[in-house]
């Protein structure tokens, strides 16, 4: 995976008045480290990081982070470890930064979409997407941004497994293989709606009895 530039600065500051002030001017406070690396306090701009981050999974970006501290620059190969976000607005507050090595194999969550339209669902069952994200173990240069699995083959009743994928080069899986991603359901509203039918019907003939039994009464 090509890495993504990102440009950052130095702060000295701390503390939430300065986290504000910084938000104020567009900039994002955010924290690197890492086991090699002491904690550094930096800032970069948000509108950049949020264009970068729009419609991506940020868990799964390596970033060339550009490091300006005191007019030197250095760079550093990071992924983001956490995001926090403000609860009302989603707009984000802080992230934080880990250094990673390129020779080093990592474990990621990543993104799992569904592509094209299981048999099962033509003849009326209904798909079920129960991962969404997979825990995979790769080195830096393979990872990917997302898995897309091809459940067209899947007829009502069938389910797939994660020992069923054929996962890009240099993607492995650390789950269960047993584990259910998708499967094709049959649809259950025609059941209900006959199960509805037979009460109704019930009901109607315990009224018709009643009214029979009231009459011979009479």
């Amino acid at each position: 995976m090509a890495t993504i530039q990102l440009d950052s600065k130095k702060r000295t500051t701390i503390g939430k008045g300065s986290a504000r002030k910084l938000r104020s001017m567009g900039k994002l406070p955010v924290i690197l480290y890492g086991p090699e690396t002491d904690s550094i306090m930096l800032s970069l701009d948000y509108k950049q990081l949020e264009k970068i981050l729009r419609g991506k999974s940020a868990e799964s970006i390596i970033f060339d982070l550009r490091v300006d501290s005191n007019g030197k620059n250095n760079s550093k190969r990071v992924m983001i470890k956490e995001i926090q976000k403000d609860p009302v607005t989603r707009d984000y507050l802080h992230v934080d930064f880990y250094e990673i090595s390129m020779e080093k194999e990592l474990e990621v969550d990543i993104p799992v979409y569904l592509v094209n339209t299981p048999i099962g669902v033509t003849e009326g069952g209904i798909l079920e997407h129960t991962r969404r994200e997979l825990k995979i173990s790769c080195m830096p240069k393979n990872l990917v941004d997302k898995i897309e699995i091809d459940v067209s083959g899947l007829d009502i009743g069938q389910s797939l497994h994660i020992e069923d994928i054929s996962f890009p080069p240099g993607l492995k899986s650390i789950e269960d293989g047993n584990l259910t991603i998708a499967t094709v359901v049959a649809p259950t509203i025609e059941e209900e709606k006959v199960e509805e039918e037979e009460i109704e019907e019930e009901e109607i003939e315990e009224a018709e009895s009643e009214e029979i039994k009231g009459e011979e009464k009479s």
